[in-house]
């Protein structure tokens, strides 16, 4: 078949004429299925030639487009004509495949056919998939998350992730994965039986695809145009896309359609035959030729040449025995070369010669040069990836490529295409201007071949793949290559990569690396790389590129102008590129089977570093002031000699080089260690900060196992077989402290100014220490590193385990440690405990967190690891802080301790050698004469020294060789000691050592100088200083000097070679001033008498060490005392003078004697007046700093003090007062205090006093729902939520049902408003002057650096506590006095009362400040009622339908006064059970609120005919009502909002009020609720219940108490009501309003107590507030009588023996069945008309409940999958970032521009419509909450965390997420009592965008 159309597709044909005219579809169905059978004939030679010529005339219908493409003018005036074409060839296409019939049904049969196994799903960047490491193979594997869900995953390690480059669904592909976590469809399809393909189905699909593909790659030749050399042209190339953007997704839905299909297109794409006849631009078709040319155009272009005549370059298919190098074919390489530098030619800009020269000498080691610049394309496969490559890797096209991959045969083709092709991708991967796009793409692609071990090996032995990837990377890095000047800057012939490239800088090489990486995790890969020679020379030769580049040189004189950030390329690069491979090879040398291995790199390495010498001219002394952190080939070298010895049994010598290579070797990392001293010295300053940014980086968790450690380790390695004294006096040189290690006082160092020598002196000693100590490579097991690596981590702070994690940074993560894998898991259950994450209210939200065990304190904190770890020197003390701490708390010691000293594990045999720096001379010298500098308080000597000089001596102390024979030493004589300080080189023997005099070269002046000399001395190591014995002089450096010149004599047998010792200028004897003189010193002191003297100055006593082992022998049989094992530095001499008398039989005789001789007092020394100078300075200095220290600790710990009182909200009444108390009538004025100026004073009317308040809209209120069912986040599409059962919604409701029948002045004074956007008023409780005010507004204006607010808007933070403010409520002046008289009680009637309340009510002007005269205090009265009404916006202020009616402005303000008690109301859970006068009462500012808002109230005198008070308190006569029939009746006052009412009448009241008048308001307001309440209860129940009860009612109506009796008066209002139709036309909707129960007694009470109780409750908060009196708390069943009782409508001799009756706090001012028949006769009259609404209006639901936020899912990934693809309702696109409202479940897109409305985004437009201006969004892609403040907005945090208590912002770990409650709790807390401006500190304006 495939031969036939083969052949059918050959030559061109002239068109037939028989064909039909393209055009119904009729006809092309018919032409379709007339050429399908025609097909199926045995002989169907016509029919193939037919349907070619079809397609021939179709396809070519493109043509002209694309020639349009090119041409700027005609694709502008192109229009629809191009594109219909297009289209039409894609209908012609579709009909053909399925054969005349129809294409859907066609795709369908295909699918039926699907054999694949595989998922395969591709997909794009951004997109959210699966990672399970359980059970992947390949670390990249990763799963579609409908495959994930679908999978069983329970309990494993996974995470959910987004795909950076994209990628691929690897379910069902058992290469990649474990078969247990496949899903269920692609287990079951693997196992099935899929039946066979019938023939016909797929055999047009056959004959016409190849066309069509053509088409499509004649597409891409025409459209290319080589860019101009400087301006890209990606306009073309996206245009040339965009037009075949439909044919590529063509392919991709054949692709879609299964196996079946797939196999044709493997087919077509990879059969040459085609490709062959129909591209090669023979015959006469002038179109394929031009194509053709076009094409080699581009071939050529791309520095690639089209191999017609093989024999040029004699390339034949490379077989695959070929793989070592054929150095010999060189002569032949360099021929090539020439080209391949013409067409580098723009890459080499400057270094052209040098380029040339590298790659003379590069080529000859690589195979060949066709791997980078031959290119022949055999099958549409491969041209269609290079055009893919060409393009830049178009999206449409990775994906379609993509798609075939679960094809196996088209995996395996695609691949070796890949492979052919990857030098190409490199050359235009470089040339991209997108190379990030374009990364990500190449990944997107090789990740899913690569991954693949099978295919990796397979395509390794048949296309050369480590070959090509090698070579191609060397050539990539060549072409960045420049000069290093490390060393020799003339004469060097070293290069390195410049890390200012773009290549660099732009990481552009990741792909390529991240590919090598990827194959070399596959063993049998790396096992090849590893054995071929030719390979790793190449390799070594590619890594030295990156030794020593970024070279660091110290500025000395003024500071760098430009500090470069190249810093960070470089660490970059030797990570990605060089580390990360090595540990990748390091993981395939695990056993004694892969000695080999190591063997060949460790030779190539050495090679590779002889070579890096030469080329640097490198001797034996580094060049000055000048260091390079990165120096990969010793890393290889040292990680490898690490693996060798660990795991592969290797003789640990016979892979090391001479001596004198390891003293070079060891130069360049000392040096390094050195300059991080020097570093930390702040010698490099005039670097800038990016030297600093180096330092850090080299020890940084991600980078130190591949840096400090294995520089450490070569250390190691090299100080283990050296010559020790050589090595000590080498560090000590490098440290630049020789000149300080003198006896004398005084000395001169040449190469260090004073200020840095102690810090250079502690640098290294802690090197040494580290180096002596740390045995990470020197015999850890794996689990003993993890243990301290996390030892040392949690010592510094408590971790999360994310950044535990991330701080164990595992150096390659595709060997040892997977983050969360057992041993990771038990072992940090092992030192470590959880700290569940607690919640202050109102402190900062804390993560779950880890701190290390107690015995974890006591036995494994390593100072050493933890210093070697620190990346800020700030966590190794805090470290010691927390130990400190723990030691204090467990009453082990009190002081400030020392660091620890640590037991070590014992050294691995191979490196035993390196316990002989311990017990060397020049070590013992330096020793001896720091403790004896110490003793002697020389300068520059600090604790640190001391402490770690007593480290190495108890290092030594427990590393000794073997024990010593006592006898031995006791016949030392005298002459044994002549040739230098000590006898011998054991530490335990030399410390009893005493050394009598010794021989100085100090200045002239120093004291020194005036002794006399006696007769024997011994020299001192440290000055140059002749021996009595000898004239030698011995120094450091000429020690260093004479072993290093044996040394290499001893390597070097022929004579000649002699190496010139540098000696360098600076070391010649300091001649310079003042002049050196030899002065002697009696010193008679040995290193043990020195201790003991030493622990008598610390402890401050004379003769305070007595030997323990006098009393207590027991000591000396076990030695291990837990008493020594923690302390101060006497703890330390102590624990070392035991162990060296343990060691020593002589030792302990020895200090027995020091003991006995009681030690003379130290003599004063006697100091020059210089000295004292300097050293006053320094003591003062000192002195000053620690001052500094106590300053401003106390002052943190006032400030600390002080917050806390200042911000505690129960604090002690006395804090301000500000509360006007009863209780001291003598007290006249209230006093405030400005926290500006700090005077007290009262308020008056010219300088009035204020209080600083917050006004902010509020919804709250209107979120309260009368059902306690909690409303839930809506998860699935049925839970949507509609609020019409809101408190808001409610009132809404009421307020336009009562506008529509009423008149509306009267309707705005029946309700109150600010449900929803009411302004709500909150204070801290501090006062200030309000001209102070004004000033401090000003200074603010000017500074421009606080803005975390917007003082335009009148924003500032409280001067004194910082709160969050913006306007300032002025304080009523009044008096306490006055207070006082009012609130006597007076005895008149209820009668008088009323009257005197209409009265005052009636009279404007009693008002003790006068409207008329414009006081200072009226002003602001006015000005902060603008504030309080600007605070929300218009439409929640204005509900007249007349705009801006004074009604309007009236409602408004009592309005605010209900808004803020309600919101009080709810603060305090929602009744009044607690009592007291609670929190909100401190803070409460309702008392000068109400002023405010009286003052402005009484502007607006109601006409006294609407006074709703004369309503309640007069029965009026009937006839009234008859005037106004033709306008719109008032609201019956039983429709009127009774705590409303009882504002209006307080606020219309002259202030201050008398108790009595409030007393008397309240009482006729509670007669007017009891009646509403009986009237809503006669609505409530049925019919029968009605009848019976106006039956037994009646009868008592004449008794006694029938005013105060429920049964009364229900029986009455019921009679009233049935006169009008209230009770009728009942009928079908009955049900709906009456609730079933029957109604006993006690329910009808407790209904009528429940409908009255929200009243009381307001009336009680305000009588507090008010008054100033407390509220008296009780149990919640009682609130209804206390409260009554507390505001006087109980009388106070009532008894509560019987059963409590809410009727009998009534008082009724005028008889009670009058007034009731008054007010019941309104409602009659509106019911006339409307019964319906006249019911609805009666039942007013007062009983609201608590608002609450949604309830929220329990698990993070239900609201995420919901979500996270959910489309926008407005704009119906999935939304970048959705973002959901937590107060209503809203769904939002945060930032989006789609749902843009004037300028406001929606979360913004959301927030002011929902939240008055406060939002609460859920950030779905986050799992973080935001709040939206008005015109702020800031990160709250997040409510979900992972099972180790930790948030997971921007899902970055994508752990599964759980609620956390009590976080949702403290966020709900904070949305109800509107506090967070003031918890949450870092707002930032969102000027609407989001």
């Amino acid at each position: 078949m495939a031969a036939a159309a083969a052949a059918a597709v050959g030559g061109p044909q002239p068109p037939q004429p028989e064909l039909p005219a393209p055009g119904l579809a009729l006809d092309k169905a018919a032409t379709a299925a007339h050429l399908k059978a025609a097909l199926s004939r045995p002989d169907n030679r016509a029919g193939a030639e037919e349907l070619q010529a079809l397609l021939e005339r179709v396809l070519s219908a493109e043509r002209p487009l694309a020639v349009a493409a090119d041409s700027e003018e005609a694709a502008a005036g192109g229009g629809g004509g191009p594109g219909a074409a297009e289209e039409e060839a894609l209908e012609w296409c579709k009909c053909l495949l399925a054969g005349g019939g129809g294409y859907e049904e066609f795709c369908a049969a295909v699918r039926a056919y699907d054999p694949a196994a595989l998922c395969g799903l591709v997909w794009t960047a951004n997109f959210v998939a699966y990672r399970c490491r359980t059970c992947g193979i390949s670390p990249c594997m990763s799963l579609c998350a409908e495959c994930f869900h679908q999978g069983d995953h329970t309990g494993h390690d996974f995470n959910m992730f987004r795909s950076q480059a994209g990628g691929a669904c690897d379910c069902g592909d058992s290469n990649v994965m474990r078969e247990s976590g496949f899903c269920r469809r692609h287990q079951i399809k693997s196992s099935s039986n899929i039946p066979c393909v019938p023939k016909d189905l797929l055999m047009m699909s056959e004959f016409v695809l190849p066309r069509f593909i053509f088409c499509l790659i004649q597409y891409l030749r025409e459209g290319y145009n080589e860019p101009a050399a400087d301006v890209p042209s990606e306009k073309d190339l996206n245009k040339v896309l965009q037009l075949l953007e439909p044919q590529i997704s063509f392919l991709e839905d054949l692709t879609k359609m299964g196996g079946a299909m797939r196999s044709v297109l493997t087919q077509v794409l990879t059969n040459q035959q085609n490709y062959k006849d129909l591209t090669s631009g023979l015959g006469e078709n002038t179109c394929a030729k031009k194509s053709h040319e076009k094409y080699l155009i581009a071939l050529k272009s791309s520095g690639l040449t089209y191999p017609e005549d093989k024999l040029v370059y004699g390339i034949q298919e490379p077989s695959a025995g070929t793989s070592t190098l054929a150095v010999q074919g060189f002569a032949g390489a360099t021929g090539t070369l020439g080209q391949l530098d013409s067409s580098d030619e723009e890459d080499q800009d400057g270094s052209q010669g040098l380029g040339k020269r590298k790659r003379v000498k590069l080529s000859s080691s690589t195979k060949d040069q066709s791997i980078m610049d031959v290119l022949k394309h055999k099958s549409f496969l491969e041209e269609l990836l290079f055009w893919t490559i060409k393009y830049e890797f178009p999206q449409k096209m990775v994906t379609f490529l993509l798609n075939m991959l679960p094809d196996q045969e088209y995996k395996v083709a695609f691949t070796k295409t890949f492979v052919q092709h990857y030098a190409f991708i490199m050359k235009t991967l470089k040339k991209s201007h997108e190379s990030d796009t374009m990364s990500n793409r190449i990944v997107h692609i090789s990740v899913q071949l690569f991954s693949n071990e099978e295919l990796a090996r397979q395509v390794t032995e048949e296309c050369q793949l480590l070959d090509i990837m090698v070579t191609v990377l060397l050539y990539m890095m060549e072409s960045c290559l420049i000069k290093s000047e490390l060393q020799d800057e003339e004469n060097s012939l070293h290069v390195v990569v410049n890390c200012g490239e773009a290549l660099l800088k732009n990481n552009t090489y990741w792909p390529l690396v991240s590919d090598f990486i990827n194959i070399l995790s596959h063993q049998s890969v790396a096992k090849k790389f590893l054995e071929d020679h030719g390979l790793l020379v190449t390799w070594m030769n590619f890594v030295s590129f990156f030794q020593g580049m970024n070279l660091n040189k110290r500025e000395l004189n003024e500071h760098v102008e430009f500090e470069s950030q190249t810093y960070y390329a470089a660490f970059a690069a030797e990570l990605e590129a060089c580390a990360q491979p090595m540990w990748g090879l390091l993981s395939h040398c695990k056993v004694r089977e892969t000695q080999e291995y190591t063997r060949n790199v460790v030779r190539y390495c050495l090679e590779a570093l002889q070579d890096w010498f030469d080329a640097i001219n490198f001797v034996d002394e580094p060049a000055p002031n000048q260091v390079t952190f990165h120096l990969p080939l010793h890393r290889y070298y040292a990680m490898f000699l690490s693996k060798a010895v660990k795991c592969q049994e290797l003789d640990l010598d016979s892979v090391l080089p001479d001596q004198e290579m390891l003293m070079k070797l060891m130069i360049h990392p000392l040096q390094i260690q050195a300059s991080l001293a020097e570093i930390h010295s702040n010698m490099w300053v005039r670097n800038g900060l990016q030297i600093k940014g180096q330092a850090m980086t080299y020890v940084q968790s991600h980078f130190c196992n591949s840096m400090i450690d294995p520089d450490i380790y070569l250390l190691q390695v090299c100080a283990s077989r050296l010559d020790p004294d050589y090595f000590i006096s080498s560090v000590f040189e490098r440290f630049k402290v020789v000149d300080l290690l003198t006896m004398a006082s005084q000395h001169q160092n040449t190469v260090l100014d004073a200020e840095h020598e102690r810090s250079m002196l502690e640098g290294a000693l802690t090197f040494l220490v580290i180096l002596l100590s740390l045995r990470l490579h020197l015999g850890m097991s794996d689990d003993e590193i993890l243990r301290a690596e996390m030892v040392a981590q949690l010592c510094m702070n408590d971790r999360t385990h994310s950044s535990l994690l991330d701080l164990i940074s595992n150096p390659n993560p595709k060997s040892g440690i997977i983050p969360g894998s057992y041993s990771f898991e038990s072992v940090l259950s092992a030192v470590a405990d959880f700290k569940a994450p607690v919640f202050e209210p109102g402190g900062s939200m804390q993560q779950g967190m880890y701190t290390p065990k107690a015995e974890v304190w006591d036995q494994e904190f390593d100072p050493v690891m933890v210093i070697l770890r620190t990346v800020y020197r700030r966590d190794v003390q805090s470290a010691m802080d927390r130990y400190t701490a723990f030691l204090k708390q467990n009453g082990k010691f009190p002081g400030n301790p020392w660091p620890p000293y640590k037991k070590r594990t014992p050294l691995h045999p191979s490196y035993k050698g390196l316990m002989r720096l311990l017990h060397c001379k020049t070590l013992h010298i330096v020793l001896f004469t720091l403790l004896y500098k110490i003793l002697m308080d020389h300068q520059n000597l600090s604790e640190h020294v001391l402490c770690m000089v007593l480290y190495l001596i108890e290092l030594g102390l427990e590393n000794s060789a073997d024990e010593e024979s006592d006898e031995e030493a006791s016949v030392c004589g005298p002459e044994r000691c002549h040739d230098s300080w000590f006898p011998g080189s054991n530490l335990v023997a030399n410390m009893r050592h005493f050394i009598n005099y010794v021989r100085v070269r100090v200045p002239e002046t120093a004291p020194e100088v005036k002794r006399d000399s006696p007769a024997s001395t011994s020299s001192d190591s440290l000055g140059s200083l002749q021996n009595s014995g000898t004239a030698q002089v011995f120094s450091l450096v000429a020690e260093r000097r004479k072993k290093f010149q044996e040394i290499i004599n001893r390597s070097s047998n022929e004579a000649n070679q002699v190496v010139r010792p540098k000696t360098s200028s600076k070391w010649s004897a300091p001649g310079s001033a003042p002049q050196l003189t030899t002065a002697i010193l009696e010193i008679k002191e040995s290193i043990l008498s020195l201790l003991i003297k030493l622990h008598h100055k610390l402890s401050g006593k004379q003769n305070s060490y007595y030997p323990p082992w006098l009393d207590d022998i027991e000591i000396l049989i076990q030695p291990e005392i837990p008493k020594y094992s923690h302390g101060d530095g006497i703890t330390a001499v102590e624990r070392i003078l035991l162990k060296a008398a343990l060691q020593s039989r002589m030792n302990k005789r020895i200090i027995e004697e020091i003991c006995r001789k009681v030690t003379p007092p130290v003599p004063p020394r006697k100091v020059t007046a210089a000295e004292k100078k300097t050293l006053d300075k320094e003591e003062r200095r000192q002195k000053a700093r620690e001052r500094q220290q106590k300053l401003l600790a106390e002052f943190a710990s006032r400030q600390k003090s002080f917050m806390e009182t200042a911000m505690d909200v129960d604090s002690p009444e006395n804090d301000i007062p500000m509360e006007i108390t009863t209780a001291e009538p003598q007290v006249s004025e209230a006093v405030y205090d400005c926290v500006i100026c700090g005077q007290s004073g009262p308020s008056s009317e010219d300088r009035p006093t204020g209080l600083v308040v917050l006004l902010q809209a509020s919804s709250v209120l209107g979120q309260c729902r009368d059902n306690t069912e909690p409303k839930k986040l809506p998860i699935t599409e049925e839970e949507q939520i509609y609020p019409w059962d809101t408190c808001a919604a409610v009132h809404d409701v009421r307020l336009s049902l009562l506008q529509r029948y009423f008149k509306d002045s009267s309707c705005l004074l029946a309700v109150s408003i600010g449900w929803e956007g009411g302004v709500y008023v909150q204070t801290c409780g501090h006062t200030l002057h309000i001209d102070c005010h004004k000033s401090y507004m000003e200074s603010l204006r000017n500074d421009q650096v606080l803005q975390g607010f917007s003082v335009d808007k009148g924003e500032f933070t409280c001067p004194l506590c910082r709160q969050f403010a913006n306007s300032v409520l002025p304080c009523y002046p009044g008096s306490n006095m006055e207070n006082n008289l009012w609130q006597r009680p007076s005895n008149k009637s209820i009668q008088d009362l009323i009257k005197e309340v209409e009265e005052l009510q009636g009279r404007p002007g009693a008002f003790p400040v006068s409207i008329s005269s414009e006081t200072n205090l009226s002003k602001e009265m006015e000005s902060v009622m603008k504030d309080i009404k600007n605070t929300t916006q218009k439409k929640y202020r204005d509900y007249s339908k007349t705009p801006g009616s004074p009604d309007n402005d009236f409602l408004f303000m009592y309005s605010v006064a209900r808004t803020n008690l309600e919101l009080e109301l709810i603060h305090r859970g929602g009744n009044l059970c607690s009592g007291g006068a609670s929190t909100a009462g401190k803070r409460s500012c309702l008392n000068q609120l109400f002023h405010v808002l009286a003052l402005h109230m009484r502007l607006y005198s109601i006409d006294s005919e609407f006074n709703p008070w004369r309503k309640l308190t007069q029965l009026e006569e009937m006839n009234s009502q008859l005037g106004n029939e033709e306008q719109q009746p008032e609201v019956p006052i039983l429709y009127h909002d009774v705590t409303s009412l009882l504002l209006i009448q307080i606020l219309m009241m002259p202030q201050p009020l008398r108790k009595d008048h409030f007393t008397c308001i309240v009482k006729v307001l509670f007669a007017l609720l009891y009646t509403q309440a009986l009237a809503a209860l006669s609505v409530k129940c049925n019919e029968e219940d009605r009848s019976a009860w106006k039956h037994t009612g009646a009868l008592k109506k004449n008794t006694c108490d029938a005013e105060k009796s429920y049964k009364v008066l229900l029986s009455f209002v019921i009679s009233e009501l049935s006169k009008g139709k209230l009770y009728h036309e009942e009928g079908a909707q009955e049900c709906s309003m009456v609730s079933p129960i029957a109604w006993s007694s006690e329910s009808m009470e407790k209904y009528l107590q429940d409908f009255c109780l929200p009243f009381l409750r307001i009336t009680s908060l305000l009588q507090h507030h008010l008054f100033g009196e407390d509220l008296p708390s009780c149990q919640e069943e009682e609130e209804f009588s206390v409260l009554s009782s507390c505001l006087g409508l109980l009388p106070t001799f009532y008894q509560t023996e019987h059963p409590f009756i809410s009727a009998s706090c009534l008082d009724w001012p005028v008889p009670a069945f009058d007034i009731i028949a008054q007010w019941c006769s309104e409602i009659n009259s509106f019911t006339e008309r409307h019964a319906e609404q006249g019911k609805a209006l009666l039942i007013q639901e007062s009983r609201w409940k608590l608002p609450h936020l949604l309830q929220l899912p329990e698990n993070y990934n239900t609201i995420f999958q919901y979500y996270h693809r959910k489309t926008c309702s407005v704009c119906t696109k999935v939304p970048k970032d959705p973002a959901v409202c937590l107060v209503c479940g809203t769904f939002v897109c945060l930032k989006g521009l789609c749902c843009k409305q004037q300028s406001y985004c929606e979360c913004v437009l959301h927030s002011q419509n929902c939240g008055a201006g406060t939002g609460i969004f859920l950030l779905v892609n986050a799992s973080v909450i935001i709040i939206i403040r008005g015109h702020r907005f800031c990160l709250w945090g997040s409510v979900y965390l992972d099972a180790h208590g930790e948030e997971d912002r921007d899902l970055r770990r994508g752990k599964p997420l759980y609620i956390c409650k009590e976080r949702y709790k403290v966020l709900e807390q904070q949305w109800i009592s509107h506090t967070f401006d003031h918890i949450n500190k870092r707002w930032g304006p969102h000027y609407n965008g989001l």
